[in-house]
């Protein structure tokens, strides 16, 4: 029953469509992902197979507007089938990181019609926090791994970005906040339900998110929500494009069949992770990168994986 389900999850979905990452990679293929011009996002490729996803509103602190929570989904479905892309790079442009949610530009999202009834003032507001909760889930369904470099301020929003990221490095200088109950609600985008897994450390997550206090990077480094700290903003981003450089001459087969193995296994059991490996390997282990990198092993040179 085990092997059932899993296949289902793979290749089916729950809902009997095409719900699952896998599925909606696949039929992504065909899609031209070559183009990224954005509002809020500046996409360049500082390096080879490595692109670089900026927040680009600097002069309002990157605070996400309404263009932000549309574009992040539309950037990243198009990363997620880039054969020119294997590893990418989140920063900020300006002085912060990000201030988080654009309050003033946000506020008529969060506005029922004064003439809906309860059941349809919900059903509005479910469909507009759903819809903004898909602009960071769209980072972890991307099977590129994505390393966020951050410094300055990071809070709010910007804090359900990063716990969707697979890295996180950060400059000295940086701090992060759980703003959310500081303006009167909870986090619904994504920080309540991936920051404890990621820092490991369920009292402190709690007290971040009840007390909206600040987390210094120093703090961030020991409880893991970082893993590493830079100097500066160019240290950081150079850091990361460093590492991303690193995954990029790697086998896409492998990093991106990693990525996707560890997201299904943090979410379920060590025995239905194990089933779900060996079903996606039972494909990918057919893949030329296995003999590529053996060979250029034997031979002590580098490797060269075709796209994918």
């Amino acid at each position: 029953m085990l092997f059932l389900r899993v296949v289902k999850r793979l290749f089916v979905g729950n809902d009997g469509g095409t719900s699952t990452p896998y599925l909606r990679w696949a039929s992504a293929r065909a899609m031209s992902s070559t183009s990224y011009q954005y509002e809020t996002l500046n996409v360049s490729q500082p390096r080879d197979y490595v692109l670089q996803v900026e927040l680009n509103r600097p002069d309002k602190r990157n605070a996400m507007n309404k263009a932000f929570w549309r574009e992040m989904v539309e950037c990243f479905t198009k990363v997620a089938v880039d054969p020119d892309c294997r590893a990418v790079v989140f920063s900020g442009a300006g002085k912060i990181f990000t201030a988080g949610l654009d309050v003033m530009d946000s506020t008529d999202m969060f506005t029922p019609h004064p003439d809906d009834d309860a059941a349809r003032k919900a059903k509005r507001l479910i469909d507009v926090v759903t819809r903004y909760q898909e602009t960071f889930t769209v980072i972890e369904k991307c099977p590129k791994p994505v390393i966020a470099a951050v410094h300055n301020a990071c809070v709010g929003g910007g804090m359900d970005l990063i716990t969707a990221c697979d890295i996180r490095y950060c400059s000295e200088d940086a701090w992060f906040q759980v703003k959310e109950v500081d303006i009167g609600l909870a986090a619904d985008v994504g920080t309540l339900q991936r920051l404890p897994k990621v820092v490991g450390n369920d009292s402190l997550a709690r007290e971040l998110a009840y007390t909206a206090r600040k987390m210094m990077a120093d703090e961030a480094l020991r409880c893991g929500l970082v893993s590493r700290i830079f100097a500066d903003r160019e240290s950081t981003i150079t850091g990361a494009l460093d590492t991303a450089s690193l995954i990029a001459s790697k086998s896409p087969v492998a990093v991106q069949g990693s990525k996707v193995s560890m997201v299904y296994s943090r979410d379920h059991s060590v025995p239905e992770g194990l089933q779900h490996v060996a079903i996606w390997n039972q494909c990918m282990l057919q893949s030329d990168d296995l003999m590529k990198a053996a060979m250029a092993a034997m031979e002590k040179k580098t490797a060269t994986f075709s796209k994918l």
